[in-house]
């Protein structure tokens, strides 16, 4: 197959990178046996190349300089996820509607909260 990469193996690649980055390692057959759990390869050449590409961003790869960069965009994106406070916040009205369960629940765990069952 030689080193052919197509634009669906890049693309492919960069989706598996973006996703599942924490599981990918330096070994290819590390990287094969994610890449099978979480891809739907029609070839088995694409699933090679699909297991070659993909490094884990934080590791300093002469081949690939912009890996540091995507690896602190993710960081950074998952921070701001992570560090989201809403607005007007659900627990703060003055009654929260729940079901029979819910209510059971916060009783159990002993909250001061005023709680409505709903049916």
């Amino acid at each position: 197959m030689g080193r052919v990469r197509t634009k669906t193996v890049k693309k492919a690649a960069r989706v598996i990178i973006e996703k599942y980055y924490t599981r990918l390692g330096n070994d290819f057959h590390i990287n094969k046996r994610v890449c099978e759990e979480v891809a739907n390869h029609p070839v088995q050449g694409v699933a090679q190349q699909n297991c070659r590409l993909p490094h884990p961003p934080d590791e300093a790869n002469p081949a690939r300089p912009g890996a540091r960069h995507l690896h602190r965009l993710q960081e950074e994106e998952r921070e701001r996820r992570d560090n989201y406070v809403p607005e007007v916040s659900a627990l703060d009205a003055e009654q929260l509607e729940v079901d029979p369960v819910t209510s059971q629940m916060l009783r159990a765990m002993e909250l001061s909260v005023e709680v409505t069952e709903i049916q």
